[in-house]
């Protein structure tokens, strides 16, 4: 369970970083790697929510009611 919640702290630095990046990008009319920044926080944000999925799996099957 450690591993799941140090790998959810990563993705949300990840995140924040690449939105960082992506308004830099912008700012400084980089368009070519502001589209790469915006792929890529897709793909975090579907890593992330399927990794919250587990987690919420793994709590419910560790408490049952």
């Amino acid at each position: 369970m450690g591993k799941k919640f140090a790998l959810n702290i990563f993705y949300n630095l990840a995140i924040i970083l690449s939105i960082f990046g992506l308004v830099w990008c912008y700012n400084n009319a980089k368009y070519l790697p502001a589209g790469f920044l915006v792929g890529v926080i897709c793909c975090l944000f579907y890593f992330k929510y399927h990794l919250t999925k587990d987690i919420r799996k793994s709590f419910k099957e560790k408490d049952p009611k």
